[in-house]
């Protein structure tokens, strides 16, 4: 990503948020057949120090990025939108696209076949909490078993990362607040994270 120091985001826990915020991550491999690509959710582990993410593979994925042989790149993508220029001053012309972005890059390692179940179902209830009958793997461990052995799970501490919150930061306080008016009518994740940055309660 482009270096512009206003932009940068330094704060580990400023990652984990968007991490959990935002758990559909790509997946970019530098395979020796080229680079591999593939989406899959990023689950943050809590209780660990620094920045860790479980997940898991679909075969034959896991093979066509010769998972847990090299570094990878995680892109974790937060909101996002356009910006007119019509929502700037006369004679500022040029749009942008505002978000907030994470490329996470580490070596993952791949889990036994029951550290893979445990953690779908960790990633499962992590999402099924949140829904009204929320279903779980345990309701059929025996066929949920089967089901797990069609991916391959893996685990990634994150070595390095570049994180970007690009928010307008480059404009005066009455462009920035006519830009968030406009997102809470249309994006209202991105107006929270402008107002964020500008260090006002969303």
């Amino acid at each position: 990503m482009r270096h512009t120091p206003r932009y940068l985001m330094t704060d580990p826990d400023e990652v984990k948020r968007l991490i959990r915020g935002n758990p559909w991550a790509t997946f970019v491999s530098p395979a020796s057949t080229g680079l591999v690509a593939s989406h899959y959710p990023a689950l943050l582990i809590e209780d660990e120090e620094g920045i860790v993410i479980a997940s898991h593979f679909g075969r034959p994925d896991d093979e066509l990025h010769e998972l847990g042989r090299h570094e990878v790149l995680v892109i974790i993508q937060g909101p996002h939108d356009y910006v007119s220029p019509s929502l700037y001053p006369p004679g500022d012309l040029v749009p942008t696209w505002n978000h907030v972005t994470a490329h996470l890059y580490g070596t993952p390692e791949i889990l036994s076949e029951e550290e893979n179940y445990a953690m779908l179902t960790q990633l499962t209830d992590h999402f099924e909490n949140g829904q009204d009958h929320g279903r779980h793997l345990s309701e059929d461990e025996p066929g949920t078993r089967r089901a797990a052995k069609g991916t391959v799970g893996l685990r990634m501490r994150v070595a390095r990362f570049d994180a970007r919150a690009k928010l307008s930061q480059n404009k005066p306080p009455e462009v920035r607040e006519n830009i968030t008016a406009r997102f809470a009518e249309t994006n209202s994740a991105l107006a929270s994270e402008m107002r964020r940055v500008d260090g006002v309660r969303p």
